[in-house]
């Protein structure tokens, strides 16, 4: 499996898809995705305050002056969680696989000026996730611009870095 995410454009908008596969059932999977207390030490602004149930908000601190709210528009435990963050939607499922599941995150967005340093940033963060759910120690990486590096080849956007 490529773990390298892979940018897509539909109608004017573009997605940002990963995989991920865990050696765990979905059900566990899901619990760490959606605990606020680990969503917010992967996500990223993330606040931890989260009310779990289709149409509920989660909070977000960008640590620069600027909160806003999420609001949760897919919910199927243990399967789909997704949400609307500003004007993006953040889509995350989960696949029984043999020996555990595959997870899908797909991240969609208007403006793909900025598709390679998102690109790079979920890298890292779905990184941290992998961790806290084969229960390691949490370490990020500094791999950010190598990350750049590859992604703005691979979506052929060197331009815009």
């Amino acid at each position: 499996m490529n773990e390298y995410g892979t940018l897509h454009e539909s109608n004017g908008r573009y997605a940002l898809r990963f995989e991920r596969f865990f050696p765990h059932n979905p059900e566990d999977v899901f619990l760490v995705i959606t605990n606020p207390s680990y969503f917010s030490q992967w996500y990223p602004f993330a606040t931890g305050e989260m009310d779990l149930r289709l149409g509920g908000k989660i909070a977000f601190d960008d640590g620069e002056g600027t909160t806003y709210i999420g609001t949760i528009s897919e919910l199927e435990k243990p399967y789909l969680f997704g949400f609307r963050e500003v004007d993006d939607l953040i889509n995350i499922s989960l696949q029984e696989e043999d020996k555990g599941c595959r997870m899908i995150f797909t991240h969609t967005f208007n403006d793909d000026s900025w598709a390679v340093n998102t690109a790079a940033g979920w890298h890292r963060c779905l990184d941290v996730l992998v961790q806290i759910v084969n229960g390691k120690p949490i370490k990020w990486h500094d791999n950010s611009t190598k990350l750049r590096k590859i992604y703005s080849e691979a979506f052929n956007m060197e331009r815009r870095i």
